[in-house]
């Protein structure tokens, strides 16, 4: 995927979360848009559905499945 993607994932605990990749001065994390330079957005790029892609956060490491990606 790449910038301007809207991004279902699926964390390791089954939960889900939509996702759009935006520019930095865009982003607006309780809307849903996250910066294209962010730790989640550069985890999701290049990254297609059905991958699994490691995240590395404070809270250590993650798995993210990627369900769905769309371009509007």
């Amino acid at each position: 995927m790449f910038f301007a993607a809207t991004v279902t994932i699926a964390d390791e605990d089954g939960s889900t979360a939509r996702y759009r990749i935006v520019g930095v001065d865009e982003a607006d994390a309780a809307a849903g848009c996250i910066s294209w330079i962010s730790p989640l957005a550069q985890a999701l790029m290049r990254a297609r559905v059905g991958d699994v892609v490691r995240l590395r956060s404070p809270a250590g490491v993650r798995e993210i499945e990627i369900l769905d990606v769309s371009y509007q």
